[in-house]
């Protein structure tokens, strides 16, 4: 764990001894892997000290040195503040991880109409706290959806998240409840999802679609009511990836009518129960448990903090 702390504006780190004789370029582009754009930003705007004086980007650091770099300035917003109830699961200076609750939009379609959703909500949070900075979405989940999911709080942080996502190293794990009795007690969905020309928003597995791949472990069985508690990881993030997965294979979720579901709940039986990653700044291993907001009736018996 790195040696971090916030100076108002300023974010410091204290070089360890493995980057000893790294420059500030190498932080950025071969640790932090920030895009050039980002980067020049940085680089232009003088926005990094070392020891309080402008950076030479190109000299090695020596350890124990004091990296200091202008993360925490105002923005103008880009999204509309809005109260919203938050149930926040982890947060510092960089990140922000939410519970999220299903029947909400987690950003606006319509920045100016939509103020509803999760973005506005956590924005609302932010600027409430003194932070007027932009928050900046890493991920999203469904409408129906509920659980865990991540946002940035500044610039640099949501460039390597994103990043970060890309590579898969942000991991996320689902339980879904499906119809049926899945007979094969873990397995690999491997199966191509591209748009459904029929219907605007749907998805479906088509050989011309984005590679997906999911996997699953089936956790609980209730042969009476012929359904099953599956826990799902994802290796990809295509839209409606758990969803279309889990229907092709011949076991819809609960609730999820556009692909095969009964409505036997008010919402597709699906929850981000746990989010797991390395802080990009002080290399802390994160690890999120978002507890069932609807247990009772979806969820039951299902014990989030042994997935």
């Amino acid at each position: 764990m790195l040696k971090t702390t916030r100076i108002g504006d300023w974010f410091q780190l204290t070089i360890p001894l493995e980057w000893n004789g790294k420059t500030v370029a190498d932080i950025f582009r071969n640790i932090w892997e920030a895009p050039k754009k980002v980067t020049h930003s940085f680089r232009m705007d003088k926005k990094v000290l070392v020891n309080g004086d402008p950076a030479n980007w190109n000299t090695p650091l020596s350890q124990g040195s004091k990296l200091q770099i202008n993360l925490f300035g105002e923005e103008e917003l880009q999204i509309t503040p809005n109260y919203l109830n938050v149930d926040i699961l982890y947060e510092d200076d960089h990140v922000i991880v939410l519970n999220k609750p299903p029947f909400m939009n987690t950003h606006p379609n319509d920045p100016k109409a939509d103020i509803n959703t999760l973005v506005n909500a956590v924005q609302y949070y932010l600027q409430a706290n003194g932070e007027i900075r932009n928050i900046r979405q890493v991920h999203r989940l469904d409408r129906d959806t509920s659980g865990a999911i991540l946002f940035a709080k500044h610039a640099l942080a949501g460039a390597i998240l994103d990043n970060m996502l890309e590579k898969r190293e942000i991991k996320r794990t689902y339980v879904a409840l499906v119809h049926g009795v899945v007979k094969q007690s873990n397995g690999t969905i491997k199966a191509a999802i591209g748009r459904d020309r029929h219907h605007a928003t749907k998805r479906r597995v088509s050989p011309t679609g984005q590679d997906a791949l999911t996997h699953y472990i089936v956790l609980k069985v209730d042969k009476a009511k012929q359904l099953s508690y599956v826990k799902c990881w994802l290796d990809t993030g295509r839209t409606h990836q758990i969803r279309v997965h889990l229907s092709y294979l011949g076991h819809p979720l609960v609730g999820d009518i556009l692909y095969g579901g009964k409505p036997l709940v008010k919402r597709q039986a699906l929850h981000a129960a746990k989010l797991k990653f390395i802080h990009p700044f002080t290399q802390e291993r994160i690890i999120c448990h978002a507890p069932f907001l609807d247990q009772p009736i979806i969820f039951k018996d299902i014990d989030i903090y042994s997935l």
